[in-house]
């Protein structure tokens, strides 16, 4: 079992079943974006003084699992 079940958890009364940090409704996609547009952990953890280092540490462990087992076959367009 990997460290970030932790902290994620999916339930589908909570976000439809999107993945979240357990105890929120902070949807590991939003954090995911904010990284991807340049936050820094410092801007994370300002924005979201309730959650952890950790927490962002999992998120990232999160979606590196996810694309570790995605099909990578890409249709043409």
């Amino acid at each position: 079992m990997s460290a970030y079940t932790n902290y994620i958890t999916s339930d589908y009364q909570v976000m439809l079943g999107k993945p979240v940090l357990k105890g929120t409704r902070l949807t590991v996609e939003l954090l995911l974006r904010k990284l991807a547009q340049g936050a820094t952990h410092a801007d994370i953890l300002s924005m979201y003084p309730f959650i952890s280092q950790e927490h962002i540490w999992a998120v990232l462990e999160y979606a590196a699992d996810v694309l570790a087992n995605e099909d990578t076959t890409l249709s043409a367009a």
